[in-house]
């Protein structure tokens, strides 16, 4: 569906609508306003689309994802934005969380401005800078990497400094670190800033046999939502996907977000447009067999720590389109 139609649509039910929204077709959402999901989210609101699914959005601040997690499993809202992976954890320990695609955008190990590395062995002996933790995902798909295709761990070769997004940012722009595994959004920024990619997280999982389309991050329902109110899941994923257009589309939408964006400069405006926009999933099913061989790893590399007891992919993750 074109544009143009979308708007249609949207005047069309806008106007048919009654002025109060009837409590079942409201749908909460808890996520970080200073977040990437809310560029979506704002454009969403802002063209009309939740309307024109036949509901209205409803978007609450929370500090960080622990407290979206926390704000969705005592029912306060409907929806957070998390990775499959622990909506499939969940799912295996007896919650019954459904994962609709947000973004398959993932970040990559970057090197300073006028580094001589050229592959990830001329790392050894330095030191590594990483967002999220020993167990961020990104981290171990490249240790995997590396493991399988060069012979040797990264977490044994390297001296790992871990640190909020915004502190690791820092400290590789600063000249402090040999390498960096950011998430997108600063990677977007430090690529901007003259750091560059080594390897991205895609080209290594890609290497090791993973579909690089696979979304890793997502909204997260909960299944009896989408037995009672099928319509308003499928409702919020058709505004997703027609906001998604846009954005992949139109400047002019991403010029009313820059105020959101946090962009410091043209360079790194323009990075953060372009990282989002090859972050948009493709329309249609998960390839289930593709998340499964990545939560292969995770369990491999990332333990119970982030898995769980969890050996297989569980079924119902992912909504299935229509379902």
């Amino acid at each position: 569906m074109t544009f143009t139609r979308h708007m249609i649509a949207a005047a069309v039910l806008a106007l048919s609508s009654t002025a109060a929204w009837a409590e079942d077709a409201v749908l909460r959402i808890a996520t970080q306003l200073s977040g990437t999901v809310n560029w979506e989210l704002t454009t969403m609101q802002a063209r009309g689309f939740d309307a024109a699914n036949g509901f209205r959005l409803e978007v609450q601040d929370v500090a960080a994802g622990p407290a979206a997690q926390v704000a969705f499993q005592a029912g306060e809202v409907d929806a957070i934005v998390s990775d499959w992976l622990w909506v499939a954890r969940k799912r295996a320990e007896g919650e019954d969380y459904v994962f609709i695609p947000y973004s398959r955008a993932v970040g990559a190990l970057h090197v300073p401005k006028g580094s001589t590395v050229q592959g990830l062995a001329d790392l050894k002996g330095g030191k590594i800078g990483i967002a999220g933790g020993p167990v961020d995902k990104s981290w171990l798909i490249l240790r995997a990497f590396s493991r399988k295709q060069l012979g040797f761990d990264l977490q044994d070769e390297t001296e790992q400094v871990y640190g909020a997004p915004p502190l690791i940012f820092e400290t590789a722009l600063s000249g402090e670190l040999d390498g960096a595994v950011n998430f997108w959004h600063f990677g977007a920024k430090m690529e901007a800033a003259g750091m560059r990619p080594l390897i991205t997280v895609a080209e290594a999982g890609a290497a090791l046999g993973l579909d690089p389309d696979t979304p890793l991050l997502g909204y997260v329902v909960r299944g009896d939502l989408l037995r009672d109110k099928p319509a308003l899941v499928q409702g919020f994923a058709a505004a997703s996907r027609a906001t998604k257009e846009v954005l992949a589309t139109d400047d002019a939408a991403w010029q009313a977000l820059r105020p959101l964006m946090n962009a410091k400069t043209d360079a790194q405006f323009e990075a953060l447009k372009a990282g989002f926009r090859a972050g948009i999933p493709a329309p249609g099913p998960v390839d289930e067999a593709a998340a499964g061989r990545m939560l292969a790893i995770m369990a491999d590399l990332g333990g119970a720590d982030l898995v769980g007891k969890m050996d297989s992919l569980p079924g119902g993750v992912f909504l299935a389109p229509g379902g």
